[in-house]
């Protein structure tokens, strides 16, 4: 389902990982793969509209005309939770740079610390992939981009693919960036006054990396 350039997967498939993501006895391992999996398919489907380009080469038989993305394309995973999609993005562009962002949300003031960067004083791709398994109050995922474009990626050049998010949460990104394109895999209406997605998924870095109490 797409509402303007907010893309929300509708799939079986999909529903059914989503699904098991969600369940408090899903084991470490499960929640990693699962996650993995979905954001296989959202790199998939994000990817539909890239620009292609040609090239001649010969198979074992004869000459033949094949394509290739003519994009260069950067993945940019928000620690520590985008790390659980960034496997799954590198099966699809194994020659991505990875440009890891830290940020945190301080608990008291729900806003985003940035304490990381691994961007490059100028950009050397032309496509960004920004990975957030989770939107809740969107505040996390603006603060990337907010990175990004002051590193010299429009927003219009960068994709958001996430896991779940909360309809506030999306609303509040879509609003600051407009020229942004999203696909999340689920949306979810409430977001409780600690800023955290109902029914949710939990902490999604816990779950992740098995760090719960």
């Amino acid at each position: 389902m797409a509402n303007g350039k907010l893309n929300v997967l509708s799939h079986p498939l999909i529903g059914a990982e989503l699904s098991k993501l969600r369940q408090a006895t899903t084991t470490a391992k499960e929640f990693r793969e699962g996650v993995e999996h979905i954001a296989l398919i959202l790199g998939y489907e994000a990817s539909r509209d890239l620009e292609e380009e040609t090239f001649g080469s010969e198979t074992p038989v004869a000459p033949f005309t094949g394509t290739r993305i003519k994009p260069r394309i950067g993945l940019a995973p928000i620690l520590r939770a985008g790390l659980g999609m960034t496997d799954a993005l590198l099966k699809l562009f194994p020659s991505a740079p990875v440009y890891h962002l830290g940020l945190y949300r301080e608990k008291i003031s729900l806003q985003p610390v940035e304490y990381y960067s691994k961007l490059p004083q100028s950009p050397p791709v032309e496509r960004v992939i920004l990975l957030d398994p989770l939107v809740a109050t969107g505040g996390t995922a603006c603060a990337a981009l907010t990175m990004i474009e002051d590193w010299g990626i429009a927003a219009k050049h960068v994709k958001l693919l996430c896991i779940l998010g909360s309809e506030l949460g999306l609303k509040h990104v879509q609003e600051s960036y407009p020229d942004l394109e999203i696909w999340v895999a689920g949306v979810d209406p409430v977001l409780t006054a600690d800023g955290i997605i109902s029914p949710g998924l939990g902490d999604t870095g816990d779950r992740l990396f098995n760090t719960l109490r």
